[in-house]
């Protein structure tokens, strides 16, 4: 690991881009969810940008409401991203690859499986974005007939992440001894069988996957609630979060980094990105241009609806968009710390309902910052010098060009200024995150058992 602290970054990539209305953008892939092809052009603009990954959310069902609400919403459908990503790890050499997976709505071994898979065919740039999904429609398409409550989830993504690592744990490093002449596959004192019990799961094992080349895929979190923030503590070894202001994100920053001592890790063991939705111009006015045309491109059928996303049980029908916003409510079954974010944005600065709309539908309430090259640089070192950020998750606006200009514009200088990488330092994604490689557990406690027995 390099001894000056560099800059983090994640590409967040989204089909045609963050903004609510991208795919109508001319600059914009129109057919972008099911184009392998902008998806090969993105990645590796990405690694030629020298970024430490790609990152996909995803969810196990389509977001809002009916066809006739959602007939405007250009992001309903894509491709599965472990999928994708083991495609396009073929066409990339170092950049790494963060794909979302439920462990609500997902089966621990299945997914130990296919992320150790996507791990091997990357040559270790696999990384698990945990989620617990907040996406109350998906629960019908499993069966269920209600989202489980957001305190189970997050007691069953514990137990589920315990479960997956100790899947990945099925073989040692060197258990594969593939000894033609004496007939030998592997050394069975090197295989290790689960056989877990818990109170979601039972689980024997072995994982039918020898162990990823990177010990365990990167584990990355995006919860910022009070069960997240301590699922991150316990777990995760890459947050992505959601902030507006330098002090919320420094509250957060030194919140959870403060509890990792409890689970015995330090503080280099987590690297904390939040989002950042860049518009870039070559002059501030260009800037401003580019924003003022995205927003102007968003139906008000879609302001309303992202509007009644935040409002659950509000009748929204007395009120016009030159309103100012009225209370949001105060509880959520779904995605708890971005209703706090988006009621604190919404009081923050009395904000009206059309005023509140514009500043969803860019970053759904990651931090938007506009300008030229050097003030996009600027603002982030201002996070990263400040207790606020390792780095950051950039959210194009639109896709492709948002990232290009991201790369051919802000990377320089903040390679100029010393704060970001001018190579690759490994060929993994934990060693480009400066992150260890986790021993094996089975292995080491066979060790410690020796010592206590000698």
């Amino acid at each position: 690991m390099s001894k000056t602290r560099k800059f983090r970054l994640g590409a967040f990539i989204q089909a045609t881009g963050h903004h609510v209305s991208a795919w109508r953008h001319p600059d914009t892939q129109i057919d972008a969810g099911f184009n392998f092809e902008h998806y090969k052009e993105i990645t590796q603009t990405a690694q030629r940008g020298l970024f430490d990954a790609v990152f996909l959310a995803d969810s196990p069902g389509v977001w809002g409401g009916a066809p006739e609400t959602q007939k405007r919403n250009g992001k309903l459908v894509h491709f599965e991203p472990v999928t994708l990503f083991s495609a396009l790890s073929s066409v990339t050499q170092n950049i790494g690859f963060i794909s979302t997976a439920s462990t609500t709505y997902e089966e621990p071994y299945t997914l130990a499986r296919k992320f150790a898979s996507l791990d091997h065919l990357s040559k270790g740039r696999a990384g698990w974005n945990v989620v617990t999904t907040g996406n109350e429609n998906a629960a019908l398409n499993f069966g269920l007939e209600h989202h489980p409550e957001h305190s189970q989830r997050y007691e069953r993504a514990e137990e589920f992440v315990e479960v997956v690592k100790g899947l990945w744990d099925s073989w040692e490093d060197d258990a594969f001894i593939r000894d033609r002449e004496s007939g030998i596959y592997f050394d069975q004192n090197k295989l290790h069988i689960l056989n877990h019990k818990g109170k979601y799961f039972s689980v024997k094992g072995p994982l039918n996957v020898g162990r990823p080349p990177q010990g365990y895929p990167v584990i990355v979190q995006a919860g910022a609630s009070e069960a997240g923030r301590d699922l991150a503590a316990r777990t995760a070894e890459v947050i992505f979060t959601a902030n507006q202001t330098l002090v919320d994100a420094q509250e957060f920053y030194a919140d959870v980094k403060g509890r990792l001592a409890k689970y015995g890790r330090s503080p280099d063991d987590l690297k904390i990105m939040p989002g950042a939705f860049p518009i870039i111009g070559r002059t501030e006015e260009e800037a401003q241009e580019k924003y003022e045309f995205l927003q102007s491109l968003i139906h008000p059928d879609v302001a309303w609806g992202i509007l009644k996303n935040y409002y659950k049980g509000v009748d929204l029908s007395k009120y016009s968009l030159d309103d100012v916003a009225p209370e949001l409510p105060s509880d959520t079954n779904n995605n708890k710390s971005r209703l706090k974010l988006v009621k604190d944005l919404a009081t923050r600065g009395t904000l009206t309902l059309r005023q509140l709309y514009l500043a969803l539908a860019t970053a759904r309430g990651h931090r938007t910052i506009l300008g030229t090259p050097e003030s996009i640089a600027d603002q982030l070192e201002e996070w990263f010098n400040n207790g606020a950020a390792d780095g950051f998750n950039i959210m194009p606006p639109i896709l492709p060009t948002g990232l290009d200009d991201f790369v051919n514009l802000v990377v320089p200088l903040l390679q100029k200024r010393g704060l970001f990488r001018t190579e690759y330092e490994g060929s993994t994604l934990r060693e480009n995150l400066g992150l260890r490689r986790p021993g094996n557990q089975f292995a080491a406690k066979q060790v410690d058992e020796r010592l206590v027995l000698a």
